[in-house]
Formats: structure tokens, C-alpha cells, sequence
């Protein structure tokens, strides 16, 4: 395995910091008369709070990726887990984190609000990552994040290229999975074993269908996973929500039949704008959704949302000039964006 400091990566006050010992950290038992947490007695389905370390849903959750636990972080949301990593990993003002553009538009949310300095580098016409290009502006950098199914893009990017920038750099790179249960390429969690500095982030919000209930969850090392536990919110993911993933998770062959007929779908899709005469380009996709250029995006987006045909205008983002984003609905909803483009 390829081995990094993490005790050296990690902010100097949080190397440290002793983490907040909630009264469900103190005695996680289910038996007695608790009187510990100052909470109000009289029975509901949310009067207790959550177990503050989730600890069934990460054996749930592990055992489907083939990870420990202890290799699991939940968060609120894959968002939380982009943000405890900022917290932890950078100093404010001083640090600075390597990303690719375009890409998902909350990397940059998440350094500006940790005053981080965020260098992005452009991937190419189709959308390609360089890691040459990477790796020469990111020495002295903490991470490198990545995203793979990338947003707003929808393909995959080179596991061989990701291997050769986790290869050469001695911080972190996160790999963003958010859509990875689409793709025709497996995960990177197999290459945790391999490499000390990977982290990656996956999320219950995509092929799940469970966005309402904002759960996401971060694999790596547990040394990594240890630094970010100082630093977490004590319940930070709730008892529905904890409970609902929980159930999701005895739900698999429904998600995976869910999956599958989402990707005839996208197929189904695919195949109608290369036919159509005012769709110029139809980007290679392995996500829940399809970027196609064509001539005047605000034109199309506007008469869309007339009819009542919500999908996600993309020209302002670096390198998608006059690109829409359309999410794969059902059969029904497909139909009827189909239906309404023709008629534009």
C-alpha cells in the first residue's frame, strides 16, 4: 500500500482536538431507563436521539461495498462529508485543494467558504482528464478531488489516469462516486487497499432514490475516517433518516432493477437526440443523466419550462456553451420531454 502522513495533513488544531463525547457516544446500549441525555421522556418515533456513529447503517453499508466499518463516515448528505474534509485536512487562508472544471459546483463553494485557495484545472474538448497537468500544479496542495461519474459532464474519468495521480501525490484525493451504481466501470473502492491517500464519496441520493433523506457516506482509510470523526456534529444524521437508508439497503435487487431499466431508459433517450435535427453534440454519459449541445440553450430551456418540462441549462459552465442537462426520468416523463422537444 502506498503509505502518506496523515497525522501531517491534518490541520494543526485539529491533530489535537479531543471530539465531543455526546451521551449516546458514553453508553450506546438499547435496555434501560435513560435518564443520561435530557431529552423528553414521554414515547415518541424521534423523542431519543440517534446513534451519533450510525453504527448499524455502516455495517449495512460496508458489507454491500466489501469495506470495514471503520472505514465509514455518514454524513448529512455526501455535501457534509466534502466540508469535514476542508475542516480537517486545511488550514484556512493558507492551504490550497486541485479540482477539474467543469465540474460539480460545490467544490468551490466548500473552499470559499474554508477560505481555501481552489486551483482548477480544465479538462480537454471531451472532457478528459490530463494527470500530468494535475500533478504539476498540485505539489504543496492537501487534496485533489475528483469526480467520476463527473457533473455536469456524465462520463467517467481514466482509472488508469486516477491511479497515476493517486501514485504521484503525497495528499489526499477524493473521488466523488455520487454516480457511480450507473457506470459501466466498477468503483475505486477495490484500490483502498492499495492506496493510503484515496478517499471517496458515495451518496443514497442517486441510485438509492433517496434524496429527501440526505445521507452520504465517505470510505477510506481509518485513519482518514478517525480525523474526520473528531470534527463531526454528534448527530448528524438523523433517526428517519437513519432508519429509511437502513431499509433502502434490504431493498437491493429493487435498486438494481431500478437501475437497470434507468439505463435502457438513458439509452432510449440517447438515441432519440442523435436523431434529432437540433441536437449537435451528445456527450458520453455513465451517470442518471445525458449534456447535449445544441444551438441556443437558454431558446430551448425557456420553451421547455413553458411546457412545463423541467431539465437543467449548463451553457454558463466552463467548456458546455450552449449544453443542456437532462436527468433520466421514468418512461412517462421521458415520453413526454421527447414529445415536447419534438415540437419546439
Amino acid at each position: 500500500m502506498k503509505e502518506i502522513d496523515i497525522s501531517a495533513l491534518t490541520r494543526y488544531n485539529v491533530q489535537s482536538l479531543t471530539p465531543y463525547s455526546s451521551a449516546r457516544d458514553e453508553f450506546s446500549g438499547k435496555e434501560g431507563v435513560f435518564l443520561d441525555a435530557n431529552e423528553n421522556p414521554f414515547p415518541s418515533a424521534v423523542n431519543r436521539y440517534p446513534d451519533p456513529q450510525q453504527r448499524e447503517l455502516k455495517s449495512k453499508f460496508a458489507d454491500l461495498r466489501g469495506v470495514h466499518s471503520d472505514q465509514l463516515i455518514i454524513g448529512n448528505g455526501s455535501d457534509e462529508i466534502l466540508d469535514l474534509v476542508f475542516r480537517a485536512f486545511c488550514e484556512p487562508g493558507k492551504d490550497f485543494v486541485v479540482t477539474i472544471k467543469p465540474s460539480y459546483g460545490m467544490y468551490k463553494v466548500l473552499a470559499n467558504i474554508n477560505d481555501v485557495r481552489l486551483t482548477e484545472i480544465a479538462l480537454d474538448a471531451n472532457f478528459e482528464l490530463d494527470p500530468d497537468a494535475i500533478l504539476a500544479v498540485a505539489e504543496g496542495a492537501k487534496m485533489i478531488i475528483l469526480c467520476s461519474p463527473n457533473n455536469p459532464t456524465g462520463n467517467s474519468l481514466s482509472r488508469k489516469k486516477i491511479i497515476k495521480i493517486l501514485e504521484g501525490f503525497n495528499g489526499i484525493v477524493l473521488v466523488d462516486e455520487a454516480y457511480i451504481d450507473f457506470a459501466t466501470n466498477p468503483s475505486l473502492v477495490s484500490e483502498l487497499k492499495n492506496f493510503q491517500n484515496l478517499m471517496i464519496s458515495q451518496t443514497f441520493s442517486k441510485a438509492f432514490g433517496m434524496a429527501g433523506i440526505r445521507v452520504g457516506i465517505g470510505i477510506a482509510h481509518p485513519e482518514i475516517i478517525e480525523v474526520l470523526n473528531r470534527i463531526k456534529p454528534p448527530y448528524n444524521v438523523n433517526a428517519i433518516s437513519q432508519e429509511m437508508a437502513l431499509n433502502r439497503l434490504a431493498q437491493v435487487d429493487e435498486v438494481a432493477s431500478e437501475v437497470t431499466q434507468l439505463k435502457l431508459e438513458r439509452s432510449r433517450l440517447i438515441n432519440f437526440l442523435e436523431h434529432h435535427k437540433s441536437v449537435s453534440r451528445i456527450y458520453p454519459t455513465d451517470a442518471n443523466f445525458i449534456l447535449f449541445k445544441v444551438n441556443d440553450a437558454n431558446f430551448f430551456y425557456d420553451e421547455l419550462v413553458k411546457q412545463g418540462v423541467i431539465i437543467r441549462n449548463r451553457t454558463t459552465a466552463f467548456g458546455c456553451e450552449n449544453c443542456l442537462r437532462l436527468s433520466v426520468g421514468t418512461k412517462e416523463e421521458n415520453n413526454r420531454f421527447m414529445k415536447v422537444f419534438d415540437n419546439i
